[in-house]
């Protein structure tokens, strides 16, 4: 009776030869011909490229769960459960309604307008010149809630945030007008993990849990980004500073 370990490499031999593509079935491998280590080692290789493409998959999701669109109502929830025994139930519903309404369910329209007059063709918005627009609309949108909603007096930490935020998207439409394609992905990210680590350090949480939480997710968007032939390194590195630059000054306003 041949070995245990033989017996699995024989057994995750047969299952890889019946999940490779054509392409590799036009080669016409024989199994019977390789001995055990040479199975050993094609096993290995399959396993790594059924493992790569997994994360081909599951990397795009990253950009469209962490779209630059819902940071704001992230960065707000967040908020609000590290302050949770400040503000009551009722005035909670109100700030996320406000935010839902201003930075979600106003640029979605104004998204479907734009696509359907042709001023832009993606969610992603990849050309350089579609951007001008929906970054204008957005430091307005952002302009109304520190002016109107998200008050310093009220809400200072958040306040300072969306300030940093209009900063950042004032910094990304100069870029747009000289033609620089910035990583609007990680201006967000990026922007909400320096106000995370800020608020855990204000509020004396001592909870480096988020933190780790969020750069880590800054990297998976990163990586999303490349896989996804989005972005370039230095556009990401451009998306990154600018997302970090504004809320690092606004921190020691606050802080």
């Amino acid at each position: 009776m041949p070995p245990i370990s033989q017996i699995f490499t024989n057994s995750l031999w047969s299952f890889f030869s019946s999940q490779i593509n054509k392409s590799l079935l036009q080669i016409k491998i024989r199994a019977n011909s390789y001995n055990s280590w040479q199975k050993n080692i094609i096993c290995l290789y399959l396993l790594n490229a059924t493992k790569y493409n997994v994360l081909k998959r599951i990397l795009p999701l990253f950009s469209y769960i962490l779209h630059p669109i819902f940071i704001s109502m992230y960065a707000t929830l967040f908020y609000l459960f590290c302050k949770n025994d400040i503000f009551t139930n009722e005035e909670k519903y109100y700030v996320l309604f406000q935010i839902l309404i201003i930075t979600i369910l106003v640029p979605v329209l104004f998204f479907l307008l734009l696509r359907s007059t042709g001023h832009v063709n993606s969610v992603m918005v990849h050309e350089t010149s579609q951007r001008k627009i929906p970054l204008i609309l957005q430091c307005f949108l952002y302009i109304l809630l520190v002016k109107r909603s998200i008050i310093i007096t009220r809400y200072p930490e958040l306040h300072f945030f969306f300030l940093g935020a209009l900063f950042s998207t004032i910094l990304a439409l100069v870029c747009s007008l000289f033609k620089i394609k910035a990583s609007l992905h990680m201006m967000a990210i990026s922007g909400f993990t320096i106000f995370a680590i800020g608020l855990n350090i204000h509020l004396q949480m001592q909870n480096p849990y988020w933190a780790a939480f969020l750069i880590l997710m800054t990297g998976v968007v990163a990586t999303s980004r490349l896989e996804m032939e989005a972005h370039s390194p230095n556009e990401l590195l451009i998306g990154t500073f600018i997302g970090i630059f504004p809320q690092l000054l606004f921190l020691y306003l606050w802080l």
